[in-house]
């Protein structure tokens, strides 16, 4: 026993012993003032209401000032670049743009290596001499200080000097699959009789329109009337009149011009196909076509000069459609400081003032998953709380004890909204996830006061001190495991590198809403089990 007792002192003694001491001595303090605040507002009504409505005002203000958005665009240490050269470029011509991008990026630090291919276009996927692509790998986030939105910024200042070509510097999608470009991404639709040469200048007044606003950047398309290009007339009755189907000249054409795959042969060991194709000087100018021949079905050759003609005009490289209407690919990314929901809202608003009648628009890829979404979130939110409603209401045997639990959520999802807008951050789909995790862990601190009040309400005590004592009762492990919960947040709050905007979305929504749930949900809880606790006892005794 004495020697019990000295190693006793000899701990109360110690550092850490005097550092226990008197952290219990300042909680035992701080739960007597939480009680005797308690006492003076947890029996009256009006405060507690007046704090719910507050939180309520509060957090519809919050959700209302904080921008929405769906996936925000992440670093994935790589960088896409799309060059166009003036229409009818030769490949040549490209390549050396592409060349100049090669040596206007190279000592840029941060990345690792340029991959260049010209011949293809990067935005709308098709093949073409004045189109050309880049794709640049950045080194590992630990060995840059800049991220990819800086380096692209980076390399926009540099490109800025070519002149001779439209160079556009984009981050990869977010969602492989989704679109070409990170950003927005819409059509415009001619669903009217307009020309192409129309269509044509009417994207180019709505991208400069769009470009205009504040809310929207680097809007671009890839869509161009101007490109030179011949129109091949067909004699239909000429061509009867020499025997020639007209199907089978125009398959000969794209032999001899396009070439055309035969057969295989062995040699050497070796395998090579048979390609079929006019030599090089029989297709070297547009006049060629009418010097090559097709067999007629009397076995003889007849020249295309003899049912065909040859127009020049200029036009769009590639024809696509979205909905079964002409359309021409637009896009782009929200400024900074604006997110994808108020880039949306600019759109539309520039296309109901600028667009003309016969012209409509409608989004793709990533944007219209995301409008599609639409308020998904909210509904998801609701069945969660319907839920936990259902189960307390089976759990308490009262549809009115659960309530407390739900009314205590407003606190949260304002803290949630407050810490996000702080952050300069958005309602993507990772802060939605965290608020539908906050529904558990307040909820958690919510059941632990209620279910000891009830207890002691049991026991016989009256509502207010059954409130007061369940909720001081349970101060510490609700502090406890709320704080520990927000500490192991803080990574997530201060992550970089790979997927560093989704970490920060969920750690700030969750951390914020869990600090600002907790500490004012300790207020509102006890009153709002002493609110329902004597609806609840007055209807049973009606």
């Amino acid at each position: 026993m004495c020697a019990y007792a000295q190693t006793y002192n000899a701990e109360q003694k110690s550092l850490l012993g005097r550092f226990f001491n008197s952290f219990n001595r300042g909680f035992d303090q701080t739960t007597s003032k939480y009680q005797s605040i308690l006492k003076r507002i947890a029996g009256k009504n009006i405060i507690t209401l007046g704090m719910l409505v507050a939180f309520f005002l509060l957090t519809w203000g919050a959700g209302a000032i904080l921008p929405g958005g769906f996936i925000p665009t992440e670093d994935q240490g790589m960088v896409y670049v799309n060059v166009t050269t003036p229409q009818g470029a030769t490949v040549e011509r490209t390549e050396k743009i592409l060349d100049e991008l090669n040596n206007a990026t190279k000592d840029i630090k941060e990345i690792e290596s340029v991959t260049t291919l010209a011949g293809y276009s990067l935005t709308n996927e098709i093949a073409g001499a004045s189109y050309g692509m880049g794709m640049i790998n950045l080194k590992s986030w630990s060995e840059r200080d800049k991220s990819a939105a800086d380096v692209i910024k980076e390399i926009e200042q540099r490109t800025s000097k070519l002149t001779d070509a439209k160079v556009e510097v984009f981050a990869p999608p977010t969602v492989p699959g989704f679109g070409n470009t990170s950003g927005f991404e819409l059509r415009l639709l001619n669903k009217g009789a307009g020309a192409i040469n129309e269509t044509s200048d009417i994207t180019k007044e709505f991208v400069q329109a769009i470009n205009n606003t504040k809310e929207v950047t680097n809007t671009f398309t890839s869509f161009d009337a101007s490109f030179p290009q011949y129109l091949i007339h067909v004699d239909y009755d000429m061509a009867a009149k020499k025997n020639v189907t007209v199907d089978n000249a125009m398959s000969t054409l794209q032999t001899l011009l396009g070439s055309y795959y035969a057969t295989n042969f062995i040699r050497f060991n070796q395998m090579y196909k048979v390609m079929v194709q006019a030599g090089p000087q029989f297709r070297a100018e547009p006049q060629d076509v009418l010097n090559q021949y097709v067999k007629n079905s009397n076995g003889e050759m007849v020249p295309f000069s003899s049912f065909i003609r040859l127009e020049r005009l200029y036009g769009p490289e590639q024809l696509t459609r979205y909905n079964m209407f002409t359309s021409a690919m637009i896009n782009g990314e929200p400024a900074p400081g604006f997110s994808s929901s108020d880039a949306i809202k600019a759109v539309e608003k520039v296309a109901a003032e600028k667009l003309p009648r016969g012209y409509d628009f409608d989004w793709s890829g990533m944007t219209r998953e995301e409008i599609l979404s639409g308020n998904q979130a909210v509904y998801i939110f609701a069945l969660c709380l319907l839920f936990v409603y259902l189960l307390l209401a089976a759990q308490y045997e009262s549809f009115l004890l659960p309530l407390p639990v739900i009314l205590s959520l407003p606190a949260g999802i304002f803290g949630s909204f407050i810490f996000l807008k702080m952050a300069g951050l958005d309602n993507n789909i990772y802060a939605q996830v965290a608020l539908v995790m906050l529904i558990g862990l307040l909820g958690k601190n919510a059941i632990l006061i209620i279910e000891f009040a009830i207890q002691r309400r049991k026991e016989g005590k009256p509502i207010l001190d059954a409130a007061v004592e369940g909720a001081s009762q349970r101060l510490r492990p609700i502090l406890m495991t709320s704080f520990a919960f927000i500490a192991g947040l803080i990574p997530l709050c201060i992550a970089s590198g790979a997927g560093a905007i989704g970490n920060r979305s969920i750690g700030v929504a969750a951390a914020g809403g869990m600090l600002i749930g907790t500490v004012f949900g300790l207020l509102i809880i006890p009153g709002l089990y002493v609110l329902f606790a004597r609806l609840a006892e007055r209807k049973r005794n009606q």
